[in-house]
């Protein structure tokens, strides 16, 4: 998979059995020669919710503002963030027919989150066979087992 030079590619996916029921995120950010996977997870969550907290979470690891290329196969993540998000903060963080926007604590976090940054928002279809895509699909499914386990424990 080839990385551009001095850009930040990041895959980022959300994974949930049941929705809402235990949910997991991840993501792989790679620069350079360098890379990094990272993965959580929630018990009862939706994957909605879990597709924001993969991209948060990975912008949230970058340490100074960088040139970011996101790929996610999460639509609403990225129509979220490049289409619909300007009009939810004019009206408040309310939709067009006026009602609550879903998941605003996320959408908020993630408004913060990306400023310091430039950031490409590229949309990947999920489960086709694309490398990243597929280990970020991995990792959020770890994430699901990561909340299990911890269940289990408690």
């Amino acid at each position: 998979m080839a990385v551009e030079e001095g850009c930040v590619v990041i895959y980022a996916d959300g994974a949930c059995k049941g929705n809402p029921g235990p949910g997991g995120w991840g993501a792989w950010l790679a620069m350079g020669g360098h890379e990094k996977e990272m993965c959580g997870g929630e018990l009862l969550t939706t994957n909605n919710r879990m597709e924001l907290t993969a991209v948060i979470r990975a912008l949230q690891a970058l340490k100074r503002p960088c040139q970011v290329k996101i790929y996610t196969d999460s639509v609403y993540v990225q129509k979220g963030i490049t289409e619909w998000m300007t009009g939810w903060k004019a009206r408040n963080w309310r939709t067009s027919d006026k009602k609550p926007v879903k998941n605003e604590d996320l959408w908020r976090e993630l408004d913060q989150t990306v400023q310091p940054h430039n950031i490409e928002w590229l949309w990947v279809k999920g489960h086709a066979g694309n490398a990243g895509n597929e280990r970020a699909d991995a990792l959020a499914n770890q994430g699901v087992l990561q909340a299990l386990e911890a269940k289990e424990r408690a």
